[in-house]
């Protein structure tokens, strides 16, 4: 199945509609509104691939119709882009105190990249550390350098026509001047196209080019090659000019030799008076104000007054903003850096920004942005932020070809699997939308599961959380065929027969939408004769026993069964003659409850009612076990089959389970630790009484040894893996209940139950998980024993078929899918053999 979590904001359109519904004028300082989509993760059944940045942005631009034409965008204000144009304004408002700059709006910006998020995935953002959610300016830049939030998102979608044309990118015209010439923007052709050879942005203060990784080049959506006419040169312009910046953009070409011109902007950075502290304010859900529109008939009194009636509603404003997250020691950081300044610049703003955008995105608080600094020319900067407050969770379901339609399930169902940090009145975060993932694809109920937080349409800054459905087939069939492969002479693996075995599975799952299933499964070992073995299980599931809102969460499970299996008690050790097979058939009825306490930890406990009936080679019922002596008869005083000697028992025992596992998987390799701990308690009803504690504890874990290959981050890690098992049993013990040591989930290097027929036994492993491209191979040891406990089991099977009754082994394998190939050398024969294993050893 596939799990998406994705992030998106308002089309172009939407957002250009939004800017003009603003009646902000155009003089304004400011910065356009701007859209875009951001898939964070994708888990795929396939084996959890992950879309790649450049897929991502593909996929939405294709959604486009043609190419985004070139609109002029009404501006949103933005305190920190509010610099004057004159300095006799600069020195109006700084004798205001600042606080009349046109700081109000800024558009809800978010830009990022993607990441992972597979069985565990870990998210990144781009735009380097500086954040690649875009705010004030948007982009990378401080804490971890980089950049390229707001440079990729105007690459990629806005003001397309300002750069190369796709269509025509080699299409231009010579500019027919003077080789060497500096022109001005006005002198341009406006029929002309001109091919743009290089951009270059030269501070007027210093008279010097800046750097080429400054982040100001973020702004500039003019690339080197492409192609643009006078319009889309004065458009940039216009731009630059109302991102806030800036407080003057001039822009000239230089000619080339080969008719291209190269494109100098020069400009004059804005800054303020200085600061010495900072604060920084939650104004998500607070409506955005609206400066009024500029009329240049107005009077200075006039002027005075909307300034002062801005003033007071940009304090009221702030009273009503919530205190943000951001941690104080953050903020003492950001005052330190203005008190070591003399002006409180735009770089310095961008850096304040990329700080705090940082954290919160460390954090996991994806669509977190600055939106507004206000405060501005005074000794306070206030960073006004939109933390992302969640104000709806809408669940949807999808048909096949993902259109809307009605859900089976009831919606309660997912709720419930929804962390509280995912409801209404949290702050969005990728870990809360990640864990949503998880819990509901453990439903195992839908083929498709997408988290999509988008703006809300009604509150400035909210965030709308859409969880969207594909259910699964209630109703499914399925059948199967197989070949059993076991080891042969010398290790061999050779096919056990060649009849094959299958089975016929049906299921009816999510009844009344309430996530209870049914399921029936019939097995045969030989499909052309189905009748001289036949087994079957029927199974019924009740999730949510003791309601659907109780936290405890406990699923019941009925289940009638029958099963016959090879015993693995009754078998020869080395150089024994071939042993006559014993077969155990199981029928019954089991009953039982699991409680979750966590999503690692739970408890499983019920009744078991079920006979037993052994039989031989022929299906006949098989009294005592048997083995070949040397004048080739069979001897007929072998061990016991069953507790009541009589070849069939019948037993009730509680049965109890508690399992803790913590394992995450890392490029496919389980990182972590599992314990079970499992007991059967007899309750001395059956066949003589059979009155039995059975016991084993199991403890697992994964220890990765090195991080991750940053070069290769598909491949797997090193790591060891230390593993202990101990088991035992106390008053009666049928020989078909007694523990078995050897075989592929025991000690390794020995056939199943070669080592012994125990009734307490101890198991010990040490294993290296070596990376080897994108699969591991590895190095094992492994040691079992009896803990002198063999001659406790009745007839003492262990001795009878000359089994050793403890041994060791080691050896090599490589791991090819869910196949094992291995060297394992036994320690007690001093020889090895090479063995094909299917599934994990632990």
């Amino acid at each position: 199945m596939d799990a998406v979590l994705h992030l998106a904001v308002p089309s172009p359109t939407q957002a250009q509609a939004h800017s003009k519904s603003s009646g902000v004028s155009r003089s304004k300082r400011s910065i356009p509104s701007t859209s875009t989509a951001c898939l964070i993760g994708r888990r795929s059944s396939a084996g959890g691939s992950l879309q790649s940045q450049n897929d991502v942005f593909s996929s939405f631009a294709s959604q486009q119709t043609g190419r985004i034409p070139r609109t002029r965008q009404t501006p949103v204000t933005a305190s920190a882009g509010s610099a004057s144009n004159s300095s006799e304004d600069y020195e109006a408002n700084a004798g205001k105190g600042g606080n009349s700059l046109d700081r109000r709006q800024a558009a809800l910006v978010t830009v990022g990249a993607v990441a992972g998020l597979s069985s565990g995935a870990i998210l990144a953002l781009s735009g380097g550390g500086g954040g690649g959610f875009g705010g004030f300016i948007s982009g990378g830049g401080g804490g971890g350098g980089g950049g390229g939030g707001w440079r990729f998102w105007l690459e990629n979608f806005a003001w397309a026509d300002a750069r190369n044309d796709e269509e025509g990118a080699d299409a231009f015209d010579p500019h027919g001047l003077q080789v060497g010439r500096n022109v001005p923007l006005n002198k341009l052709n406006p029929a002309k196209r001109y091919r743009v050879s290089e951009v270059e942005l030269v501070d007027k203060r210093t008279k010097q080019p800046v750097d080429a990784k400054d982040a100001f080049y973020e702004l500039v959506t003019l690339r080197s090659g492409g192609v643009a006419t006078k319009a889309q040169l004065e458009a940039e312009v216009e731009n630059l000019m109302n991102c806030g910046m800036f407080q003057s953009v001039e822009m000239e070409g230089v000619t080339e030799l080969d008719g291209s011109v190269k494109m100098q902007i020069s400009f004059i950075e804005s800054q303020w008076q200085p600061a010495d502290s900072f604060r920084c304010v939650n104004v998500g859900l607070l409506a955005q104000s609206r400066a009024p529109d500029g009329d240049e008939k107005m009077t200075d009194q006039q002027r005075e007054e909307i300034a002062k009636s801005q003033e007071e509603e940009y304090k009221n404003r702030l009273r009503k903003a919530r205190p943000c997250m951001l941690p104080k020691s953050v903020e003492r950081e950001i005052s330190g850096w203005l008190r070591g300044e003399t002006r409180v610049t735009a770089r310095m703003l961008q850096r304040i920004r990329d700080r705090v955008q940082k954290w919160y995105h460390d954090e996991g608080y994806a669509c977190a942005q600055v939106v507004n600094f206000g405060n501005l020319n005074t000794n306070e900067v206030v960073c006004e932020v939109v933390e992302g407050d969640i104000t709806k969770v809408l669940i949807q379901f999808q048909d096949k070809m993902g259109f809307p339609s009605v859900g089976h399930t009831q919606e309660v169902i997912i709720q419930r699997e929804l962390p509280d940090q995912l409801k209404s009145g949290q702050i969005f975060n990728i870990e809360a939308g990640k864990k949503a993932l998880r819990n509901v694809n453990s439903l195992a109920l839908f083929s498709n599961i997408e988290v999509n937080p988008r703006p809300d349409e009604d509150n400035d800054g909210g965030i709308v959380v859409e969880v969207k459905l594909k259910e699964l087939e209630q109703k499914t069939a399925e059948v199967s065929t197989e070949w059993s492969i076991v080891p042969g002479n010398n290790g061999r693996p050779t096919l056990s027969t060649i009849q094959p075995a299958g089975s016929v599975t049906f299921e009816h799952r999510n009844l009344q939408g309430l996530n209870r299933s049914i399921l029936g499964v019939v097995t045969s070992n030989n499909l052309f004769n189905p009748q001289d073995d036949l087994g079957f299980k029927a199974e019924y599931v009740h999730p949510y026993v003791d309601g659907v809102d109780d936290p405890r969460n406990r699923t019941f499970r009925a289940s009638c069964f029958n099963s016959r299996k090879l015993s693995a008690v009754f078998t020869g050790g080395p150089g024994v003659e071939e042993v006559p097979s014993v077969w155990v058939d199981r029928a019954g009825f089991k009953a039982n409850l699991t409680e979750c306490f966590t999503r690692q930890s739970k408890f499983t406990y019920g009744l078991v009612l079920e006979e037993v009936t052994t039989r031989d080679e022929t299906s006949a019922i098989c009294v005592h076990g048997a083995r070949t002596l040397p004048s080739g008869a069979l001897t007929s005083d072998g061990p016991p089959t069953t507790h009541s000697d009589t070849g069939i028992d019948r037993v009730a025992f509680v049965q109890a389970n508690l399992t803790h596992d913590n394992t995450q998987f890392v490029n496919g390799t389980p990182i972590g630790d599992r314990h079970i701990f499992q007991v059967d308690q007899g309750l001395g009803i059956g066949s003589k009484f059979p009155f039995f504690n059975r016991h084993q504890l199991t403890v697992t874990k994964f220890i990765q040894l090195q991080p991750e290959d940053k070069q290769d981050p598909e491949k797997p890690p090193l790591v060891g893996v230390v593993h202990g098992r101990y088991g035992g049993c106390v008053g009666d013990l049928a020989s078909y209940d007694a523990f078995t040591l050897g075989g592929p989930y025991s000690v390794r290097g020995y056939n199943m139950g070669e080592l012994g027929a125990v009734r307490n036994f101890l198991e010990m492993a040490l294993e290296l998980r070596v990376p080897v491209k994108k699969t591991h191979t590895y190095g094992f040891l492994e040691y079992g024993t009896d803990l002198g406990s063999s001659k406790d089991v009745r007839g003492n099977p262990t001795e009878f078929f000359r089994r050793a009754g403890k041994g060791a082994s080691y050896g090599v394998g490589v791991k090819l899918g869910s196949i094992r190939a291995e060297y394992a050398r036994d320690c007690n024969a001093g020889t090895g053999a090479l063995f094909v294993r299917f599934g994990e050893r632990f």
